[in-house]
Parts: C-alpha cells; structure tokens; sequence
C-alpha cells in the first residue's frame, strides 16, 4: 500500500524517503507512507480560506447533521476498517473498541450539537449578568469558532477512535481539520479518511491528512489555531516547547502517558461479586489491544490481605488469554503494534522488574516474527520505597500489583504515579468512594467507581466517553478532550459581550428581558414554529384571586401547606403577610390565561424551567402574564421546540413569579 496525503484538496503519494510499515502479525512490510515535501504553509492557508469559511457559514446543528451523516457512512462500511486493521495486531474485539467506539463519538457529538446548542452561529456561554441598576446595560459571555484550523496529532494504538474524537469537536465547534496520524498504523486512518472526503458530506477544506512528518508545519500556526497532541510524554514536551506555538500563543493540550491505577476497596474480599469485578476488569484493561491504552491499568493497588488472592486470581484469568494471530476467532489477545514497540515494551518491563518480582509472563516475549509477548504481571512488595513503579509505563500487557495499608496509603500510590488519564475504584462504600475522590481527584483526569450494583451497565475503567472529559493533570498532559460541549469549546473563543438588552438578543438570537417585544397578527399558539419571531409577546387580561380558589385548589389536590389554610400559622413565617396562594396554583392560572385552546400548531408542553417565586399572592390580589418567544430550536422535520419567557405581575406591576416554558410546534 502506498499511503498518501491529502493536503489542499488532492493526494499526494509517498515521496523520496518513505518509511515502510510492517504487519505488527508477519513482520512482512506492507505500506509505505511519507517522505518528500510537502506544502505546509499552503495546507494551513487552504483550511483556514476554504475550510473554516465554509464551516462558519453553518450552524451547529448544520455541523452537527454533517457529524451524524458521517457516522452513518463510516458504520455502514466499517468491515474494511476491521480487515485492514488485523495487520496492526488488533483483533476483532479491539476493533470494534476504536473503529465502532469512534463512529459512536460521532453519534453523540451529532445529538448533543443539536440538544444542547442552538441552531446558530453564536454559543451563549453561561447566563446574563446585570451591569447596570436598571437592566439597560448587561453582559454575556458567548463563544465563538476560532478562526485558524485545528492540527490534531494522534497516536498509533487507535488509529480511528484517536481521529474522530478529536475531529467531532472540532468540527462541530467550527474549524477544519489536518489529520496526523502516527505512521505505523497511519494506513487505516487513511483508509477512513478517504471514505469521510468519498462522501461529499463535509465542505471543500474542513478535512486534510498527513501520512509521515508533519515537516514545518508547526511553524505556520498562530493564535487562532489549535494543536491537540496525543502520544508520549517526551514528544509532549518538545512540541510544548515549539519556538512558534510559544510565541504566537497557540492553544495546545495533550493527552500523554499515564500510570493509570485500579484500588481495590478495603470493603471487598475473595468471593464477593466486587472482588470478580477487579479481577475482571484488570484482566480486561492488561489485554484489550494488548495492553496499548492510553487508559489501561498500570499499577493494582489491593489491600495488603488481598495481594496474594488477586494474583491468584489474575493469574489464572490470564493464562485462558489464547495470543495469536487476530484473525483467529479463538485468539483474545493479538500483537503489539510492530517489532520496535515490542522491544521498547520488553525494555521498561525489564526496568520495572528491578523493583518488582514478576509472578506472571515471560519477559523473553514469544519468538517468532509478530510483535507477540505474553502478559506481564508483577508484585511490588514496597511500593512505598519504589519508584520506577511508579514513573515507568510499559506500553503493553503490563502491570504491577501493590499493597496498602490505611486507604489514605492507597490514595497516595494512586498519586504517585504523576497524573493520570484514569483512576478506578471497586466499593460498595460511600466513604470510601467519598475519601478517594476528595484524595485523588486533584491527580486524575477520571475516576471511575463501580460495584455490583453498577456493574450491569457501567461502560468499564478503560473506555473514555464522549460526553466525560478525557485527560488527566500532570504526567498525564494536562488536557481536557470530549466531555461533551466543553470539548466543542475548545475549538471556540470566548468572549464577553456587553450591550443593551436589544443588542444582546440580536447577538445571541435570544430573547433577553427588556429587550423590545414584538407584536404578532395573533395569538402566538395559533402560529407555527417557522412564523414565530423571538421576542414575540402576549400580554393577558388580569385574574382576581380568592380565598374560594386557594381553598379549592388546596383540597382538591391534596396541598393543606399551614401558609395556605392557616391565618395565624402563616403570619408567623417571615416570608408571608398572612394566607397566599399556592405557587402551582398561579401557574395553572396563568396557563388559563395565556392558553388558545383550540387544536393548533402547539403540539404539547414538555416542561418548564428556572421557575422562581418571586412575592406572594393574597386573595383579592390580581395577576396578568407577559408571553414572549425567547428562543426556537429545530429538533426535526416536523416539529421545534419554542422556548418561551413567561413573566406573572400583581395588581401593582411586581413580579410575583417567572419561569421558561418549553412546548413543542410544529412547523
């Protein structure tokens, strides 16, 4: 295979000085990839003109429709991806873990792009701040795409997951993407891109891929690109230290080594269905892609009376892992990913050895000419006096088993590693839970707590999902990807916003109180989604209250509260004259007064949010509505959700009550 660029719309085939790729299975060479020059700084102008020009023209659902479509391409012709993918030592288990786990990154940021943003260009960040006394004059914190192009570096061990989670994002976010993949398994990547640019779903520019060095194409980046880098910590720190991104204050993060850590609760013993669980997922985090996850358990800290039965244990689930060829159906662990990481695996396993007894594998690894080695678990019986425990990562199916103490001990050899991606928990304890997390959470990017009652549906200690962050502080890099809609900011700048009611509405495609209102030909419920305008307002005719009705409502449903039924009771409470009106008895009110009853385009109401009271209603007091579009957002063909602002006033014009309304309309 000769595997080619893809830089300012055409593929570029290998040039002189070309790497071969060999078969992580064979040895065989089986593509070359790189060498020659290529244009950078015309690549970088390209996604930045065409590109991101293109991207920013779209809204975020239109983003987030693109991100659904290719999710849907990729899955329907995600079978190649597995055939080309067994050369990397992958077996099929390992393949639907990066190939499906990325076409599911997709899906999510595609429905959380048309959830929880707005079908336009501008993000509203938070909400309104009040800068003046009068509310003429407020603040907004929006976020916006950042205009440059998103260069995300990956690492070899997931050639398309690695891909797509950083590339969801920031696509939805609004910038183009250059794609670098690492070279020795750059041949599936490239394979998934071709099929992303065959689809014609994504515009001219928001997608470009090198295969080999990235040459000078970090000195043509400035402030408003973006770097994300995962890989080793070294290459980390050289990329950390760019003359270019330094200067020209590029956004960076990294997702590096980690010395991931497991801690076995000191509630849980031999026999229990939490003990099963940590063995299980031990096992599981040494031998999914034998062992190379940025995510996979390092360091197994058990209870000092549990090291020999977890060993035990571990030992014996891992002598059923048959290793072998990942085309073999029966084979559960397949190969590291060529014969350099095989040795480079061997050599820190040798290092940790110093420190630690192995009781499990063969540190000779398995002769022959595919990258295979067996599973490699070791005892560390002081790992308070260890150190290379601690700041080795052998990037393969190796980890060390540990004893503690006190649980303050097991918390501070979770630290000790660093920084991490990932640390798990196994406890049925609440304090226990509560007493790591307050302990460990200021080291570790996540901390995944399971027992029996959890076990049934959690996803596992060594799968990030896109709506979490992934990474970790320290050794780890620092890094915050995914995590939902903080990941799509990431790709955005913030910025604050200050100006009138008026103008903050019209940026922010928001209806903001005090913003001029707008009249409609008529009742806004006999209207449908797309004639609705923001700012849209109904003002009601005026209700009297009376104790009839508080005392109707009050034994009709059942809500005798003292601060409606009793006069002196009610008196006595510092919030209330005398006797009120119940709160969900105004809301029904004023639904009453707000509502056309008649079948129209409004199809139901499907709930309300930030409700406050805001003064209590006597009887004999009056209350009238103000009803205004705040906000529409599409949900499909059919039908949107309106947002409405809904304002109750007294007798006096004091607001006694405010709430958002959300019904669904149709189109």
């Amino acid at each position: 295979m000769r595997i080619e660029s893809f830089l300012k719309g055409e593929w570029i085939a290998p040039g002189e000085g070309a790497r071969e790729i060999e078969s992580a299975v064979t040895g065989e060479a089986i593509a070359l990839a790189g060498g020659g020059v290529l244009d950078m700084a015309g690549s970088v102008a390209y996604a930045r003109e065409k590109g991101g020009a293109a991207l920013r023209a779209l809204t975020f659902h239109d983003r987030a429709r693109m991100l659904k479509a290719l999710a849907v391409y990729l899955n329907e012709r995600k079978e190649q991806l597995y055939e080309l993918s067994y050369d990397t030592g992958a077996t099929l288990s390992d393949h639907q873990f990066d190939i499906d786990g990325g076409i599911g990154t997709l899906f999510v940021y595609a429905s959380k792009g048309r959830r929880e943003m707005p079908d336009a260009q501008v993000y509203l960040d938070g909400g309104l701040e009040q800068l003046g006394r009068e509310g003429r004059f407020m603040g907004q914190h929006v976020c916006v795409p950042m205009q440059g192009v998103a260069v995300q570096i990956n690492a070899f061990n997931f050639p398309v997951w690695g891909m797509l989670e950083k590339l969801a994002p920031a696509i939805l976010g609004g910038m183009p993407v250059i794609v670098k993949p690492a070279t020795a398994t750059c041949y599936v990547t490239e394979a998934c891109v071709r099929m992303m640019l065959e689809s014609g779903i994504l515009p001219e520019g928001a997608l470009q891929f090198v295969a080999g060095g990235v040459g000078d194409l970090l000195d043509h980046l400035g402030a408003q690109d973006v770097l994300a880098f995962t890989g080793s910590a070294d290459t980390g720190l050289m990329l950390r230290r760019h003359e270019g991104l330094l200067r020209n204050a590029v956004r960076f993060t990294a997702e590096q080594d980690s010395l991931n850590a497991s801690i076995l609760g000191p509630d849980v013993g031999p026999g229990s269905a939490e003990f099963d669980l940590f063995v299980k997922e031990v096992s599981r985090e040494m031998t999914v892609k034998a062992g190379q996850k940025c995510t996979a358990i390092r360091r197994i800290i058990v209870p000092d009376a549990a090291v020999a039965p977890v060993i035990e244990a571990l030992s014996e689930r891992l002598a059923k892992v048959s290793i072998g060829d990942p085309r073999d159906a029966a084979t559960r662990m397949g190969a590291l990913v060529s014969a350099s990481q095989k040795a480079d695996v061997l050599e820190r396993a040798g290092i940790i050895g110093q420190e630690a007894e192995l009781v499990f594998g063969d540190v000779a690894g398995i002769a022959g000419p595919g990258a295979f080695v067996t599973p490699l678990l070791f005892h560390c019986a002081d790992p308070r006096a260890a150190e290379r425990v601690h700041d080795t990562e052998a990037f393969g199916p190796v980890s060390t088993v540990m004893g503690y103490g006190a649980l303050s001990d097991a918390v501070t050899l979770a630290n000790r590693g660093g920084g991490s991606l990932v640390t798990s928990l196994i406890t049925r304890d609440g304090d226990v839970a509560r007493e790591v997390v307050g302990g460990a959470g200021a080291w570790h990017g996540r901390i995944y707590i399971n027992n029996a009652d959890s076990m049934g549906e959690s996803t596992g200690h060594g799968a990030p999902m896109p709506h979490m962050i992934h990474g970790g502080p320290g050794r780890a890099g620092g890094g915050e990807e995914m995590g939902g809609i903080r990941g799509v900011k990431h790709y955005m700048q913030r910025v604050a916003v200050q100006g009138s009611p008026d103008i903050l509405s019209a940026v922010g495609g928001r209806w903001v109180p005090g913003a001029r209102e707008v009249k409609g030909p008529a009742h806004p419920f006999t209207r449908r989604f797309g004639e609705l305008s923001i700012g849209e307002t109904l003002h009601t005719a005026a209700r009297q209250i009376s104790l009839e009705d508080i005392e109707h409502f009050a034994k009709f449903t059942g809500d005798t509260f003292y601060a409606h039924m009793d006069e002196d009771a009610a008196a006595r409470n510092p919030f209330f004259p005398g006797r009120v009106a119940h709160g969900y008895l105004l809301l029904s009110f004023a639904a009453g007064l707000f509502v056309e009853p008649n079948e129209g385009p409004v199809l139901a109401n499907t709930g309300l949010d930030n409700l406050r009271f805001m003064k209590p209603v006597q009887a004999g007091d009056s209350i009238a509505v103000r009803l205004t579009v705040k906000a529409k957002t599409p949900r499909n063909a059919e039908y949107g959700e309106v947002r409405w602002h809904v304002t109750l006033t007294n007798q006096d014009g004091d607001k006694v009550a405010e709430y958002e309304l959300l019904t669904m309309n149709a189109f």
